[in-house]
């Protein structure tokens, strides 16, 4: 089997873009990926088209001799643009594989470990009695893990982090009184805040109250997250970001992680993350993946979570208080399908997901942009 057509297609799905990649053989097979690089698709578009000169005729069915060539064959390894370049190539493979064989992806990776994958629910609103509201509608529909969003002013573009704390917090503490210990609660903060600004929201609010935070600073310096843990006692969520096990390897083995918020179509696909699994599971680390994307990236995180023994849950974005339109199925006739709070692993071979390419051909690129947000001051902060 041989390689003979990499595809790029950059579509509007839902509120945002999504980069879909198929790879397809000279059997007839074909595979679809997905890249985790949201607002710069054709960034990594480019480096896919620079990577097709040289994938063109290879073997699918190698997928890991695939993702070595495509790592290691430049001066310039690495990067989240190559990284989720090679995610979807990875996939891709991966899909192909299965076909070929037979069998579902999670075959491939060593077979089930467990029969569904819990998910956990977004509610989609500032701090006020609508998330509350929204939150109570979530864990009344059986979502037992519940993640809030961190108050900031998007339509107005403007992010002031003291306010936010301040607005945030006893919305929060009135989220857990009101679904109780039962419930898992987190918040997210998108890495908006600094190591004081983390530390008062903590602190402000109480130990007990939250099971995780994710992300309130940025990711780039492990040390700030270890000044910021003798801080506090809240778990953290990080390492969407990530692009690779390197990434990872400080917050490891330094134990500064305790949700693994790795993205499968940005650290590598398959071939990576699965290294990086097993990495966390020796630290007694879960998953709880990153997946504000489409269907591929829903299905990969699926059949690597049917797999795995440490994991938690998997990021939903379409639950009944949030639906971002992501699982379009006039696009995706064909998808792992959500069983109350938890999905469905597929069973048909490859991923499980079919696409209708010809709507893919017919689309045109939207351009689109994440906030640019500024605090009061004028000054740039980050989205």
């Amino acid at each position: 089997m041989k390689i003979t057509a990499i595809k790029t297609y950059p579509v509007w799905v839902g509120v945002r873009n999504q980069l879909l990649v198929k790879v397809e053989t000279d059997e007839g097979i074909f595979g679809w990926g997905e890249s985790g690089l949201s607002f710069r698709e054709k960034a990594v578009a480019g480096a896919i088209e620079h990577f097709a000169e040289f994938l063109i005729g290879q073997d699918p069915m190698r997928a890991a001799g695939i993702w070595q060539e495509l790592y290691r064959s430049q001066y310039f390894e690495g990067g989240r643009v190559l990284a989720a370049a090679i995610s979807a190539i990875d996939i891709a493979c991966y899909d192909i594989k299965g076909k070929a064989l037979g069998v579902p992806v999670y075959q491939l990776l060593g077979g089930r470990s467990r029969d569904k994958v819990p998910a956990f629910a977004t509610v989609p609103a500032d701090p006020g009695p609508e998330m509350v509201e929204k939150a109570r509608i979530a864990y009344d529909a059986g979502w037992t893990c519940i993640r809030l969003l961190g108050g900031f002013q998007e339509a107005e573009s403007v992010f002031e982090p003291r306010e936010s704390i301040a607005a945030t917090v006893d919305w929060v503490r009135a989220v857990r009184a009101e679904l109780g210990h039962d419930a898992i609660l987190g918040v997210e903060y998108h890495h908006r805040l600094s190591v004081a600004e983390a530390a008062s929201f903590c602190q402000k609010l109480g130990s007990g109250t939250l099971d995780f935070i994710e992300e309130p600073i940025r990711d780039e310096a492990p040390g700030a997250y270890e000044a910021l843990r003798r801080m506090t006692d809240v778990p953290f969520a990080i390492g969407e970001e990530f692009s690779s096990k390197w990434q990872f390897m400080p917050y490891i083995e330094r134990d500064i992680i305790q949700h693994a918020r790795l993205d499968i179509c940005n650290v590598g696909g398959f071939t990576e993350a699965m290294k990086v699994a097993g990495w966390c599971e020796a630290h007694y680390v879960d998953l709880m993946p990153h997946n504000p994307l489409g269907p591929i990236c829903t299905a990969a995180s699926v059949h690597m979570a049917a797999v795995i023994p440490n994991f938690s849950w998997l990021e939903c974005r379409a639950s009944p208080v949030e639906d971002l339109g992501f699982d379009n199925r006039e696009i995706f006739p064909v998808q792992a399908d959500l069983e109350g709070s938890h999905y469905k692993v597929p069973e048909t071979p490859g991923l499980g997901v079919e696409v209708n390419e010809d709507y893919l051909k017919a689309a045109v690129f939207k351009y689109s942009e994440p906030p640019h947000l500024r605090r009061k001051d004028g000054s740039f902060t980050n989205w």
